[in-house]
Order: structure tokens, then sequence, then C-alpha cells
């Protein structure tokens, strides 16, 4: 098992960067995912640090060693594809010994750890058969069969779970969990999916345009954004984001925009106003008849199941609501809405960067987070920026 360590790697294609300055700190054990949507460079960055490209700068370090300029297989590393890459002419035992044939391990010792990491994947049954006669999910797990076999500091995985349907995808994503908590390994583990990242990881590092944008727990990204791009990238169907203003009204700061008036639960200095970019998830927002924070009227509602998406046309905002089915509204019909004050995010609408509240004379802390529930007594100098950190 190992510690992974990427300290300011970059990959430049010509004058373009694939990957920029990253760094992160992955310790041992850890299911870390990098997560983020087609082309940010999650890929690029994991081929790097499997050897598999080379960074234009920076370095990358595994168990203390710095391992940027080696050969792949002299990295302690092992690598799960997407495409599974099996070889087609040979048997599961096989496929599964091949990297220890090819450190020329004696035939007592493949045979014993076929067997062994056969078992622990349930393909005992399975080792005579060649990858044509397998499932989806049964290459799957020989792929990974093959990278445990030699015990390596920590498997990469490159989306391997893309080529299988929602049904085993949804099964093998729980074997994955279960055999990260069985041998302890870290796991550094590359997809697009966020319902792959929020369950599977113990950290997510989220990418975007080749940098990180955050590095947290998938409850804080969740939960306590630190970008717009974050907001909007996490949930399904994603974070309502929507241009408004922050005022000090009669006393208490509000947030309004057109045909939205909502409290933020804060005593407010003198009169002013402070454009922002705020935020509410679809799960916080609340059909009630009885409330003034927002009224629109239905546009579409769309059935899950067990819950129904309400689109509300509110002014120029289209907002959605996540409700348990039935809702009980039409198309066509007026409805209000309402959001807790502990639920609403701001963001700079220039930067992006996440808002936070603090005491009007007191400095900015680079971890101050948005939700206005510290009972300070801020005025309109008290919404700033606060720079993203990552860890």
């Amino acid at each position: 098992m190992a510690r992974l360590q990427i300290d300011a790697v970059s990959k430049r294609f010509g004058a373009d960067y694939a990957v920029r300055e990253v760094s992160l700190d992955i310790a041992d054990g850890e299911f870390l995912v990098l997560l983020g949507p087609s082309g940010c460079g999650k890929s690029t960055l994991l081929r790097m640090i499997a050897g598999l490209e080379q960074p234009s700068s920076g370095r990358i370090m595994v168990g203390g060693n710095d391992i940027t300029d080696e050969a792949p297989q002299r990295r302690d590393l092992a690598m799960v594809f997407q495409s599974y890459a099996l070889y087609p002419h040979l048997s599961v035992e096989k496929n599964i010994g091949f990297p220890l044939r090819a450190r020329r391990r004696s035939r007592a010792e493949i045979a014993r750890r076929v067997r062994e990491v056969a078992g622990t994947l349930e393909l005992s049954a399975l080792l005579e058969r060649r990858p044509a006669a397998l499932s989806g999910g049964q290459r799957q797990r020989v792929a990974l069969a093959r990278a445990m076999v030699r015990d390596p500091g920590a498997f990469l995985m490159d989306e391997p779970l893309s080529n299988l349907d929602a049904k085993l995808r949804s099964a093998t994503r729980a074997e994955l969990i279960g055999l990260h908590r069985r041998l302890g390994a870290t796991f550094l583990y590359v997809t697009h999916d966020q319902v792959e990242a929020m369950t599977m990881a113990t950290r997510i590092a989220l990418l975007n345009a080749g940098s990180v944008e955050q590095v947290g727990t998938p409850e804080e990204l969740y939960d306590r954004p630190r970008t717009a791009f974050v907001a909007g990238f996490l949930g399904s169907p994603p974070m309502n984001l929507f241009p408004a203003e922050v005022i000090s009204h009669e006393g208490t700061l509000r947030v309004r925009a057109d045909g939205i008036d909502a409290a933020l639960g804060l005593p407010g200095g003198p009169e002013a106003e402070t454009a922002v970019l705020a935020g509410v998830r679809p799960e916080r927002l609340r059909l009630d008849p009885t409330t003034t924070t927002a009224h629109g009227r239905v546009t579409m509602v769309e059935n899950l199941g067990s819950e129904e998406l309400v689109h509300v046309s509110v002014g120029a905002v289209e907002l959605c609501v996540r409700a348990p089915r039935p809702a009980g509204v039409a198309v066509g019909e007026e409805v209000s809405l309402r959001a807790d004050a502990a639920d609403i995010h701001l963001f700079d609408p220039a930067s992006g960067l996440r808002l936070s509240w603090r005491e009007p004379d007191a400095p900015a802390l680079p971890d101050q987070v948005a939700v206005p529930d510290t009972p300070a007594a801020p005025d309109e100098s008290a919404i700033q920026d606060v720079t993203a950190s990552v860890a």
C-alpha cells in the first residue's frame, strides 16, 4: 500500500494545457475519485501517474519516492482500463496470472496467487473460460483480478464501469466498495459519473479545464461547494443558480431577484445592494402556498417514480423542485416556493467563488463558508470573495 503525492503537475500539448498545476495528497488506503466533465484532464492526470504520459512539469511520488521519470513497470501501480484490455486468446486464469509470469515468478506462486484473487472476486468457476465467453461484469472482475494479483502499492482505474449497463454498473460499484474495504488499498479512480463519485469516494477531487476546483469529502462538495462550477456540476438535477442581489431592507439582509424575495436570517447594515449568483438545491425548495419567497408558474412535471421534478418559471428564471410524488401540482398552475436561509448559497458572479459572511472589520479567512448561519451583524462589506483552497 502507498501514499500518492502529486506536486504541481502540468501537462501541455503545444501551447494548450490539458492539466495545469495540480497538487493532490492521497493517503495510504484512501479511495480518491477524480471527477469532472469530459476533457477536463482527469484521464491525462491518471496516465501521468501510471507513467503512460510524461508530465511537462511537477513531481509524482509514491510512498515518498519520486517516480516522475520511472518506467511504468517500475512504479508498483496497477492500472485498470475502461476497455478491460484482456488477452482474448488466453484463459481467465492466464489473464490473471500474466503480470506474475512477466516478472518470472514460480509456477507455484502464480497458481497460489491466482487462486487467492479469483476466490476474492468470485471467479474460481470461470478460470478455464476465455474473455469472449464472459459477461461485461465478469470481464471487469478479471481486469481487477489481474491488477490485484501482484499486490500493487495502489490501484489506478480509468472509468472501469462505463461499458456496463445501469444494473450491472450498480452491482459492480458495490463490489468495488467492498473490495476496497477488504484490501485497505489506495484507489485512484477516474469517472465523469457523479453517482459513482458520491457513493464510492472517501474524497473527491473535482477538475475543471485541467485545474482542481475543490477537494473534499462527497458531503463537503455537495453541501458547501466552493465555486459555482462545483455547485452546478454536482447533483441530479444540479443546483438552481440565478443572478440576484443581496439587499439590506428594514434591518435584515435579503436575496432578491425577479419574483424571488428570500430572507438570509442576518441583520443588515446600511441600505445597499450587492450583485450575487444565488443558488439552492432542488430538494431544498418546497412547494408552500403560505410563503412569500418565490412565485411562478409550473412549466413541466417529471415523474421519477417515488419523486417528481417540478419545473417552475419564476420571472426570467427556471427553478426545479424535487418533491415526493405526488407533488399535487399541474402544468400551468401558479405556485409558491420556499427555501430556508441556511439552504441558500451565494457566489461571486464574476469569479464564481463562494461568498462568505464576516464581521465588518474582521479579515477574511480562506476557509470560511457561505452558509449564513452566524448571528453576526454584517453590513454590505461583509460579503466578499473567498479564495478556494485545495487540500
